[in-house]
């Protein structure tokens, strides 16, 4: 059975994300635009009471949008869970 829990490298990633999101002052409806999701999906990505991640073609699009390669949302070295 799959666990719900976000692991530790889910969570780089999000926490990565929510900090350019911040720093360029893009509203969370805003992210969602851009990445073309529902307006709520960025709010359960980043909330932890949901289990929705972002996945490899999220992650491609955020680097776009923050113009950044997609190994910025990705640690230096392996996180152990």
């Amino acid at each position: 059975m799959k666990s719900n829990k976000t692991t530790d490298i889910e969570q780089f990633v999000i926490n990565t994300a929510r900090e350019k999101r911040m720093q360029k002052s893009i509203s969370q409806s805003e992210l969602a635009h851009l990445l073309n999701v529902s307006p709520g999906f960025i709010g359960k990505v980043e909330s932890s009471n949901y289990t929705s991640k972002y996945n490899l073609n999220h992650i491609n699009k955020l680097a776009d949008i923050f113009k950044c390669s997609p190994r910025a949302f990705l640690p230096e070295t392996s996180i152990s869970s």
